[in-house]
């Protein structure tokens, strides 16, 4: 068996939607001092979309735009939070950063706070700031940046961490140590799934998180089968019925359908509104195979004519 290419963009964009607060406490705990949570927030996404809309879009990441509101603030009641999760090494990271950061500014009008997760595996890459000078004149943008890796030397730590992005940045490191070793993969992530339960969370909360591990951590079909049976066999023993074999099935539908989400997207920043064919070609996809390869596909093409959608029938 094959291991599945994995999908990080998806599950990243999707916990950090649902858990916004415990993501900045975890990675960015200045940043999450000093906002005003009483007050909301709020994603500017489709914002963000129509301000980078030019920008290349060949690199592994997640962008993600809030609006937050600082605590004791007089004059300016909201500010934004730019977040970057980044998966490879990418020459003109910090330089885009950068641009981002002022395009957002410039749209606005308001101070915007850049922040950036490296989800990569080189440890040597570590961007942190954009700068030059010119005529005596200085340009400079320096952005907080949490590297997963650094995490693997406090391992007793995230076991002992109850905030939910212990458990996704175990599994996020987990997934890359066992990328190729299916036997491995299959034992850590049954084993990230049980410790859901055994931390204590609510059943929202292991839900969620059950989410991202199970796609993040991708097996072969006949192997997630196992996996899902093994979880249903652990509830039972454990007798804690948190998740039916049916919500289990939906995990899957779910799956399929933040990649056929991701894959519209993708094509959407780069070639703007897609045709309402081609949208429904895409949701009638199932195959997360064959997703995952058209939204590489997506990343590399030089125009919407030559993004090629195979036919229902193949």
């Amino acid at each position: 068996m094959d291991m599945p290419r994995t999908d990080y963009d998806t599950p990243w964009k999707e916990i950090i939607e649902r858990y916004l607060p415990d993501f900045l406490a975890f990675f960015f705990p200045e940043a999450y001092a000093a906002i005003d949570w009483e007050k909301g927030y709020s994603f500017l996404d489709k914002e963000l979309r129509q301000i980078v809309r030019e920008a290349e879009s060949g690199s592994r990441r997640v962008d993600k735009l809030v609006r937050v509101f600082r605590r004791g603030d007089g004059a300016e009641v909201w500010v934004l939070i730019h977040i970057e999760v980044q998966g490879q090494p990418d020459t003109v990271f910090a330089e885009r950063m950068y641009v981002y950061n002022y395009r957002i500014f410039d749209r606005y009008k308001r101070r915007v706070a850049s922040l950036a997760v490296l989800t990569d595996d080189n440890p040597k890459w570590r961007p942190g700031s954009y700068e030059y000078e010119l005529f005596g004149c200085e340009v400079l943008l320096r952005f907080p940046v949490a590297k997963l890796l650094d995490y693997q030397t406090d391992w007793d730590g995230l076991l002992e961490n109850d905030n939910p992005f212990a458990i996704v940045t175990m599994a996020h490191l987990q997934t890359q140590a066992t990328q190729h070793n299916l036997e491995e993969r299959y034992a850590v992530k049954l084993k990230l799934a049980k410790m859901l339960y055994q931390k204590g969370y609510g059943r929202q909360e292991i839900i969620n998180l059950f989410r991202f591990i199970a796609w993040i951590m991708a097996l072969p079909p006949e192997l997630e089968d196992q996996f899902m049976n093994d979880v249903i066999a652990y509830e039972e023993k454990e007798n804690i019925p948190y998740m039916a074999p049916f919500e289990l099935k939906a995990y899957r539908q779910g799956i399929e359908q933040g990649m056929q989400q991701m894959l519209l997207d993708t094509l959407t920043v780069r070639f703007g509104d897609l045709p309402e064919e081609l949208m429904e070609q895409v949701k009638v996809i199932t195959d997360t195979a064959v997703l995952q390869e058209l939204h590489r596909q997506a990343l590399l093409v030089d125009s919407l004519e030559a993004f090629y959608l195979p036919d229902a029938e193949e």
